[in-house]
């Protein structure tokens, strides 16, 4: 019997998704530990996640609650804020790239909180637009666009 249905509905979940992501990985070369081919990360995070989905699971079963913990309402404003984003980002960063893409991304994502701070969505783009050149440029030197591509002088010079 369920003991508590929020960690039970987690649990599934984290399984499911943990299990789609190591069987998707299947189609890519796995390599080795030295040199870990695409397949190799998908595939190690998705047994993590449904190892830690089963533990969830494992516990929603075994360990009492109050009222059998109940699954609440869905928030969907936050729900569909973030989802939002996070599809709007896909699109844009190759057309608007790292420097417009993400400070959007992070406004739009915090308008999904219940409180909303100008300086602290500032200085968060700032702080994560510069993190992700930085590791991803010209840490492991992608290509992904930093300046948009209507500036086309900006683009030459980095």
């Amino acid at each position: 019997m369920i003991k508590s249905q929020r960690d039970f509905v987690a649990g599934l979940m984290f399984v499911v998704i943990g299990v789609a992501f190591a069987v998707g990985a299947t189609n890519y070369p796995f390599g080795t530990s030295a040199k870990p081919g695409p397949g190799y990360f998908p595939l190690i995070l998705g047994v993590i996640l449904a190892a830690l989905g089963a533990i969830e699971l494992f516990k929603a079963l075994t360990i009492e609650s109050d009222g059998g913990d109940p699954i609440g309402a869905i928030a969907w404003r936050p729900l569909l804020l973030i989802l939002g984003a996070v599809i709007l980002f896909g699109f844009a960063l190759p057309r608007l790239g790292m420097v417009l893409a993400i400070p959007m991304l992070i406004t739009i994502a915090s308008l999904a909180g219940d409180e909303f701070e100008w300086k602290s969505v500032v200085v968060l783009s700032i702080a994560l637009t510069l993190g992700c050149w930085g590791v991803f440029v010209k840490g492991l030197g992608l290509t992904i666009p930093i300046w948009p591509t209507f500036l086309p002088s900006l683009m030459a010079a980095t």
